[in-house]
């Protein structure tokens, strides 16, 4: 079976996949101050609940993707691999890995692994021109040509950290739940701001892709705009431009970048 391991700035997602299909998923919380041996007792602890595996940490578990936003965890998850898969083939997603898709931006080593995964992803599954958008800790929008080229994207605060801002610059506000309000008008102080955070959302995610399909393709209405990231269901009910919903995008992206590049190793 083949670990993904997906490293966010707040969460980080794990896959395991049998060929193509994914069999089991975990998400925690991403800890910078994790080393690589607390990182190997968490894996043996998700993957030990799982019944196509083994008791040791190794077994079952016969390749290994990784891409990462932090680098003191891509480190310690390198170690990982080292110390504790040394027979298992291990990509590390990186400057040198081959992804198949060319990076046309002004300098390739500032985008982030993980949109350049949603990019193989997207590519694979539903041709270009495509339009990820991703609902993580930040909120991005990644486009990609008709060539499957990655040509570049947009970056705004996502939910989460909106939430949080309001909750410490606002004197009468507070961190609230983030989930669907009863109605778009508000009828107290949580509603209002959940109204604001989902509806608000919605309305941003629908204008900046418009005009991103408007750049891409001369007919904006053959751009598939995909959605993915822990947060996007508070959004697809609600914005009128997200065609597919895809939450393990970024594992399946890993997946393909594993196969495009266990042959060379």
């Amino acid at each position: 079976m083949l670990l993904t391991i997906d490293v966010g700035n707040t969460h980080t997602v794990l896959g395991l996949f049998d060929g193509e299909d994914i069999v089991e998923h975990w998400r925690i919380s991403t800890d910078a101050r994790r080393t690589a041996d607390e990182l190997a007792v968490l894996l043996h602890g998700l993957m030990g609940m799982h019944p196509l595996l083994g008791d040791d940490l190794g077994d079952g578990i016969d390749g290994i993707a990784i891409c990462a936003t932090v680098p003191s965890v891509l480190h310690e998850l390198r170690e990982v691999t080292r110390r504790y898969y040394g027979d298992v083939p291990a990509v590390l997603v990186e400057p040198g890995v081959k992804t198949g898709v060319p990076i046309l931006f002004d300098n390739p080593k500032e985008v982030g692994a993980d949109r350049i995964i949603n990019a193989v992803a997207a590519n694979e599954l539903y041709g270009g021109p495509a339009i990820v958008v991703d609902f993580g800790t930040a909120t991005t929008f990644d486009a990609v040509s008709a060539r499957g080229e990655y040509v570049g994207g947009v970056i705004a605060p996502g939910i989460e950290i909106s939430v949080e801002a309001l909750g410490v610059r606002a004197a009468m506000l507070r961190k609230i739940e983030v989930a669907r309000p009863r109605s778009v008008i508000g009828k107290n102080t949580v509603e209002a701001m959940q109204s604001g955070i989902v509806y608000g959302f919605a309305g941003q995610v629908d204008g900046v892709v418009t005009r991103m399909a408007r750049e891409l393709a001369e007919d904006p209405d053959e751009v598939t705009v995909i959605a993915t990231g822990g947060l996007a269901p508070m959004v697809l009910g609600e914005s009128s431009v997200i065609d597919e919903h895809e939450p393990w995008l970024t594992l399946i992206g890993l997946r393909l970048v594993y196969e495009r590049n266990v042959s060379r190793m």
